[in-house]
Parts: C-alpha cells; sequence; structure tokens
C-alpha cells in the first residue's frame, strides 16, 4: 500500500513498519500477506491507528462485491426472499462506502477503487491477498452462469461465506481499532451480518436439494 502521508518526526510520528492494511488477519494489526517494508506513518495524536486504516481499506471492495453480488440477484432471481436479502444488503453497505472513504480521505490514507475490474476479485492491487469471505473470478463466473433455484441457492451460500468474513474482519476491529467511530462501524456491521447470515440459512434449508 502506499505512503500518502507525510509529517515531520518533531510532530510526533507512530512508524508502523511491516503492517498489513487489508483488514483479513485474526491479530490486531488486522492486517496480512503484505511485504514487511510497508510503511505506515500516524501522528502521535491521531484517533486512528493502523486496525483502523486496515479495516476501512479493507472493507470498502469487500462491500463493494457484496453489492456486486446483490445487484447479480436484483436481475437473475424472482425468489422473493433473495429480492428482499439483495435490496437490504445494497441500501446498507452502499452508504457505508461511503462513511469509510470519507475516513481515509480525512486520514490522508489511499481510498481503494470499487470498480469491479479494478478489484480484480483476488485482491491483487492490495498486496495479492484474498480478503476473508471474498469471491473469486471463478465464483463469480459461475454465479454469473447460474440460473432459477441453482442460482438461488448458489447465491445464498456465497453470500453467506462473504458475510462471515465481514463479520471476521469487524472483529479484528472491535479488538485492535482506536477510531470510536470505526469501531461503531464494525459492531454493527457484526449485529446485522450475523442476523442476515441466520437468516440465509434458514432460507437454505427451505430450499428443495
Amino acid at each position: 500500500m502506499k505512503k500518502t502521508r507525510t509529517a515531520s518526526l518533531a510532530l510526533g510520528l507512530v512508524l508502523v513498519t511491516g503492517v498489513g492494511l487489508g483488514a483479513c488477519s485474526s491479530d490486531h494489526s488486522g492486517m496480512s500477506g503484505m511485504s514487511s517494508s510497508t510503511t505506515i506513518e500516524i501522528p502521535a495524536n491521531a484517533n486512528y491507528n493502523a486496525t483502523d486504516i486496515g479495516f476501512a481499506q479493507g472493507m470498502i471492495p469487500h462491500h463493494a462485491q457484496a453489492i456486486e453480488m446483490a445487484d447479480l440477484a436484483l436481475t437473475n432471481t424472482k425468489n422473493p426472499d433473495v429480492l428482499v436479502l439483495a435490496n437490504k444488503i445494497k441500501a446498507a453497505q452502499s452508504p457505508e462506502i461511503v462513511k469509510l472513504s470519507g475516513w481515509l480521505r480525512d486520514w490522508g490514507q489511499t481510498v481503494p477503487s470499487t470498480a469491479s475490474g479494478s478489484m480484480d476479485h483476488d485482491m491483487s492491487g492490495m498486496g495479492g491477498m484474498m480478503m476473508d469471505g471474498m469471491m473469486s473470478q471463478a465464483d463469480m463466473d459461475r454465479l454469473e452462469t447460474s440460473t432459477g433455484t441453482e442460482f438461488d441457492r448458489l447465491w445464498i451460500e456465497l453470500m453467506i461465506q462473504h458475510h462471515e468474513g465481514a463479520v471476521k474482519m469487524s472483529k479484528t476491529e472491535v479488538a485492535g481499532g482506536k477510531n470510536p467511530d470505526a469501531i461503531a462501524l464494525a459492531q454493527a456491521i457484526i449485529s446485522s451480518q450475523q442476523a442476515e447470515i441466520t437468516t440465509m440459512e434458514s432460507l437454505l434449508k427451505k430450499m428443495p436439494a
């Protein structure tokens, strides 16, 4: 991840070396798979830390892919339960992307692109790592070519996996973050997406094999 904030040591900087910004590991650094040469410069009096940055930078593309999956459902299914979930996911996660992007700009950090092509689904643009729960291009291709009940079942199965990843990333933020707004958002994501996982698991049990 490119360093975008510079400041004088006279202002008091916390230099975090070898910390990744993908918010996809279970440790409090919020990051894995990045080069050990990665350095983030954070003012000592900042109300955020590397975990907050990682959470925001990881959750933006994660949310963007969930919205892409929701859009596929809105055009490819007639299942009313799936349609309700897809609309709910878009309504919740689109404004969260705006919020996360605003924080990163305020903190002088890179805002990841939400364009489908730039995400590339293998997250090669963010250190070559895979975010927790992110779909591969093969997963997305399989979803795009599915129809009917097969699509509905696959969409729910993949969205459960996707939500589980978001919950894991959010728990990392709650455990290691500093910014109170970011921690509050992470807690809200855990609550809302865990509830949606329960709903989707129930829907799967009702679907024909």
